[in-house]
């Protein structure tokens, strides 16, 4: 079963509700030759994928290329201005806001990768852990990096890696935002040992 990938322009961030709406809208659109420029190039770019609508393009995929392709379309969606929604996981990546360090990367248990993640789209991927999604995690290449998992234990490895159960989604939310923008409030806040 073939998934797919929808980027476009906006002004400014949207929510997952918005861009899911925006989603839906489109669906009824008919094909077109004439395309805003910026989708055009970053079709181009997925060559034998995107099928393309005067203000949008949805990136078909299969599952044997799907993290692939995707995490080939995240960056291209960033590079050429545009908003990607992930229908699949309702999930939207945003241009901004964005964390301090543009070489920290997100990955997740269900196969994503997106470098320099906006704010939100951290959020959200948080809220989606699961069995099918058995981890989420910021990560610096060898610097540091903060890791969750289903039943909120968290890692943090700066050196040494230091493990703690956080009670509730929304601290763990808010560790990792404190990490994506350069903040270390977590470790005071929470008990660590030393794994």
């Amino acid at each position: 079963m073939s998934m797919e990938l929808m980027v476009w322009r906006e002004n400014e961030p949207i929510t997952r509700e918005q861009a899911a709406q925006t989603y839906s809208l489109a669906q009824g659109t008919p094909p077109a030759d004439t395309v805003v420029p910026e989708v055009a190039a970053l079709a181009k770019e997925v060559p034998g994928h995107a099928r393309l609508f005067p203000e949008h393009a949805l990136i078909v995929m299969e599952p044997d290329d799907l993290d692939e392709v995707s995490n080939r379309v995240f960056a291209l969606a960033r590079h050429y201005g545009l908003v990607c929604y992930d229908p699949q996981r309702h999930l939207v990546h945003n241009l901004a806001p964005l964390g301090v360090d543009p070489e920290t990367q997100l990955h997740t248990g269900d196969g994503m990768l997106v470098t320099n993640p906006d704010l939100a789209l951290v959020h959200d991927v948080l809220g989606t852990l699961s069995p099918q999604n058995p981890f989420a995690v910021l990560v610096t290449f060898g610097r540091h990096f903060i890791q969750v998992s289903p039943g909120y234990e968290l890692e943090y490895k700066e050196g040494t890696i230091r493990r703690t159960m956080v009670p509730a989604l929304e601290e763990v939310r808010r560790a990792f935002h404190e990490y994506a923008i350069g903040e270390r409030g977590f470790l005071e806040r929470f008990h660590w040992s030393a794994r």
